[in-house]
């Protein structure tokens, strides 16, 4: 592999991407970043519709932000991806694999020729029949993947990596930066939210809610009768308000509550759905990635609802910038830019 490598954020409505030199290295370098937008239907949820309008995206891409690495990361993390509990008899992690497709058929929405499969362990211990290995199952629609792979194929590059979505943010808000105990990771995407609960920096949990951003945008949209950029700037402005709201915004402020509600409530119950399978390990805290965290007042309510320290998490704790890197701009944008950066740091794990 080359020294440097390329994290792919592929939204619906941009791609994303960051290169790090040395991703091996205890702190890599971030030597550039840069975003395209991508036009209506190319990208639905996170998944390539039209390959070649994708494709030559990524060429603009490379052109515009000067990327020089062709060996890219590309990342799934979508409603076509499952992650599930999965306790498996010991053996090695080869065989584990291998044992898959006749352990998981009944767990998974598609046949086992139409889905890729993965295990990812997380302890051992002793069942009624012996050593068990307990874990995750991880389950992709293998026609969603493979799309992904084709646009970047055509684009001319190399992809020498699938990653979850869900594992590449805990690596770069979490394990990196060493943070212990038990912690929820909740990202608010576009148009998913994922949430994976990470003890002493190992993944155990992992779900992914088919709500986000777009949601609340598309509600103010239709609900107020305004156009797609108005419908983002009411969001941005008026968040969850608090105290006397003027008349004039009692509407979308109506509108937000109860579409932001919902996703609180899914947060919620996801957080405490994994308290009560595991009583001896709750949860301590939650950081907050994406730009639906952004959302004003959102962290408050979230740390009520759940009597939880909830708090923005920091994605570039552990990279350097190289010195072409404006490291204002970066950080005023960091949000978009935290999937492409852990895919990158993944090309080393």
């Amino acid at each position: 592999m080359a020294s440097s490598v390329v994290g792919i954020d592929i939204g619906s409505a941009a791609l994303r991407a960051v290169e790090l030199a040395d991703p091996a290295k205890a702190k890599p370098t971030l030597l550039r970043y840069f975003e395209v937008p991508l036009p209506d239907g190319a990208v639905s949820r996170g998944e390539v519709m039209e390959p070649n309008t994708v494709a030559g995206a990524l060429k603009e891409l490379w052109s515009q932000g000067g990327f020089k690495s062709k060996d890219v990361v590309l990342g799934m993390g979508n409603q076509r991806v499952l992650a599930r509990d999965l306790t498996v008899p010991k053996m090695s992690l080869k065989r584990i694999r291998e044992s898959l497709p006749f352990e998981v058929q009944d767990m998974l929405p598609v046949p086992v020729a139409d889905a890729l499969l993965d295990f990812y362990p997380i302890s051992e211990s002793t069942g009624e029949n012996g050593p068990v290995v307990n874990g995750l199952l991880i389950a992709a629609v293998k026609e969603a993947v493979l799309g992904n792979v084709k646009a970047a194929q055509l684009a001319g590059l190399t992809t020498v990596d699938v990653d979850l979505i869900p594992f590449a943010l805990s690596r770069v808000l979490v394990t990196r930066p060493q943070i212990t105990g038990t912690v929820a990771l909740l990202d608010l995407g576009g148009n998913t939210s994922s949430v994976v609960i990470v003890k002493d920096g190992v993944p155990q949990f992992v779900r992914i809610i088919p709500t986000g951003g777009n949601d609340l945008t598309e509600a103010l949209r239709n609900g107020l009768s305004v156009d797609a950029v108005q419908a983002e700037s009411i969001k941005r402005t008026r968040g969850l308000a608090t105290g006397a709201v003027p008349p004039a915004d009692q509407p979308a402020i109506e509108i937000i509550y109860q579409v932001t509600s919902e996703l609180l409530t899914s947060l919620r119950n996801t957080i405490n759905y994994y308290g009560n399978t595991r009583p001896t390990d709750q949860v301590q805290r939650i950081l907050l990635s994406g730009g639906g965290a952004l959302l004003g007042g959102f962290a408050t309510a979230l740390a009520e609802l759940t009597r939880l320290d909830v708090s923005l998490a920091d994605p570039f704790a552990t990279v350097s910038l190289a010195r072409s890197v404006d490291a204002e701009a970066l950080r005023g944008s960091s949000s978009a830019f935290t999937v492409a950066l852990g895919l990158a740091l993944g090309s080393a794990a």
